[in-house]
């Protein structure tokens, strides 16, 4: 199922009455902070009252959102009779509102019934209003979650599009530097992965390309060569959206699946860990295909953007022992190997991590 997306100042109040319009009940599904400062909670609030809908809050998302999480927020939805979901926030709060929205829709089930493959994939409706500027969970229908027990994410196995994205770029007008930094890191990540991924397709690239000139005109603010503009917020808010319709295609690859180790264990935030290891994906790649995406974000070379890299998120810290485990990690992760469109042992691996690290 397509989304349908408006991307504009003021576009929750515009168009209220299509959020409202799926359904009796919302579920506002949020974490503790962000979206009350803001004013993405209220907005939301004020285009459900005008319209006679009425809503009920979860505002528990933790960064990296858990199983169980999910099944706290979908057992409250199911008692107070939602029947559609609002994600509202970062890609924590907008991919558990989809997760949430399918067990909502499947309550006999349990928290195993995320990760179960084959089974009905039926969800009720959700709406995506994001307010950072990385994940692009408004437009894919990916889902990622801790699983405490595996000591690590990742997504569902589940496919569920949103029906509807608002995103207003006056909301990032709120975020914290390093926020809008590791973020816009993480859209720039989708970019690179899905172009040098197995999947990709003409159209696939079409998008990246499109995007990374987009993500090209806001590269200086965030290693603070400039200073911010009203304009970068629509940009920054289009080259996440169109990130996430590129791995909408491809789905991601090495980088991620590695990104998730720091994550649970050094607590590192997504977009960091993931970009952390963009240079050494690129490297290990077919050279003449990386120096092109280098040229495309203004790069003349690997080394160049391996500082770059390093200037915006600073030092990641990975020890030993952690490294072995993603290395073994990664080798077990069939979707995350076959998505790399160049071969991977242990030793390429390695390679990856070293020079992205070191």
């Amino acid at each position: 199922m397509p989304t349908k997306v408006y991307s504009e100042e003021q576009c929750v109040k515009r168009h209220g009455s299509e959020l409202a319009a799926l359904g009796e009940k919302a579920l506002l599904v949020t974490g503790r902070h962000s979206a009350r400062s803001n004013g993405s909670l209220k907005d939301v609030e004020e285009a459900l009252e005008s319209n006679g809908t009425g809503y009920i809050l979860f505002d528990e998302i933790e960064e990296n959102p858990s199983m169980e999480t999910i099944m706290r927020a979908r057992d409250l939805g199911i008692v107070q009779g939602a029947d559609f979901v609002v994600g509202i926030g970062g890609g924590s709060p907008m991919d558990a509102a989809k997760a949430i929205a399918l067990m909502m829709r499947h309550p006999d089930q349990d928290m195993d019934y995320l990760y179960q493959k084959g089974v009905d994939s039926s969800a009720c409706p959700v709406v995506e209003i994001p307010t950072t500027c990385g994940t692009g969970s408004e437009v894919t229908p990916y889902a990622i979650l801790t699983i405490h027990a595996k000591r690590t994410k990742s997504s569902i196995s589940h496919k569920i599009y949103p029906s509807l994205a608002l995103a207003d770029p006056g909301y990032l007008k709120f975020a914290p530097e390093s926020v809008l930094q590791s973020t816009a890191i993480d859209a720039l990540g989708h970019f690179l992965e899905s172009y040098l991924n197995s999947n990709a397709t003409d159209y696939s690239r079409m998008l990246v390309r499109g995007g990374m000139r987009i993500w090209s005109k806001f590269r200086d603010v965030l290693d603070r060569k400039r200073e911010l503009i009203e304009e970068d917020y629509q940009e920054m808010l289009n080259a996440a959206t169109l990130g996430g319709m590129a791995i909408t295609h491809t789905g991601t690859s090495l980088p991620h699946g590695l990104s998730y180790y720091v994550t649970y264990e050094e607590k590192v935030a997504h977009g960091k860990a993931v970009g952390i290891f963009l240079p050494g994906y690129l490297k290990a790649a077919d050279s003449q295909t990386s120096r092109e995406l280098l040229e495309l974000i203004g790069f003349q070379e690997i080394e160049e953007f391996r500082a770059y890299i390093g200037r915006v998120l600073g030092e990641v810290m990975m020890p030993e022992e952690l490294r072995a485990q993603a290395v073994r990690g990664l080798l077990e992760n069939a979707e995350k190997l076959k998505n790399c469109p160049f071969s991977v042992d242990e030793r390429a691996l390695r390679e990856i991590i070293e020079y992205s690290l070191d």
